[in-house]
């Protein structure tokens, strides 16, 4: 699908690909897109190494997404964004990858589910702003709604195992940490 004109640049930190429902709205929305999305093969390590420790015995499905990730999202890699870590200053200095890498690609927003890792005062400087899986998704759909709840909506009945009703999915969501979406979803249920 052609990216809507102004549809932000997003790097997505490791935190909100971890969770599958997150990461599969994310990956959607892009796809339709509603975003651009981006990561480095570090935010990636991450995301693997953190699932497999989580979940070892499904080290073949985990592999699978990974190059699957790889495969389909190729421009969603950034690279050379290595130089500029150094001179960055965030309370873990592990994360200053993330934002070297939102820098390099001119992304508008990070999100993150560790807002209190980016502060605003230093996201400012570069004109990046930090925010939650579930607000980011939210403004989304307020933004793009009938673009974004269609997307949903093909998510909804992708899912069959379980399958899902309208109200059903919107539960989901609560559950899966986003509520906000869940509510949005909620307003809009005969859309989905």
């Amino acid at each position: 699908m052609t990216p809507i004109a102004d549809c932000p640049v997003v790097v997505l930190d490791a935190n909100v690909l971890f969770p599958f429902r997150t990461r599969d709205i994310l990956l959607r929305f892009h796809h339709a897109g509603l975003l651009q999305a981006r990561w480095t093969e570090r935010i990636l390590d991450e995301w693997t190494r953190s699932l497999l420790a989580r979940k070892p015995h499904l080290e073949g499905s985990i592999r699978s997404q990974r190059r699957a990730m790889d495969e389909h999202f190729d421009d969603a890699l950034v690279s050379g964004y290595e130089p500029l870590v150094e001179a960055l200053d965030l309370p873990d200095a592990d994360d200053r990858h993330v934002l070297a890498a939102a820098i390099r690609c001119g992304a508008g927003y990070i999100v993150t589910n560790n807002l209190a890792d980016f502060p605003e005062e230093v996201l400012t400087r570069f004109d990046i702003g930090a925010m939650s899986a579930d607000a980011f998704l939210s403004q989304t759909v307020e933004l793009y709604a009938s673009e974004a709840l269609a997307v949903l909506r093909a998510l909804r009945a992708h899912y069959r195992n379980p399958p899902f009703t309208p109200s059903g999915f919107v539960l989901d969501l609560t559950a899966k940490g986003l509520p906000r979406l869940a509510a949005l979803a909620e307003r809009h249920r005969e859309l989905l």
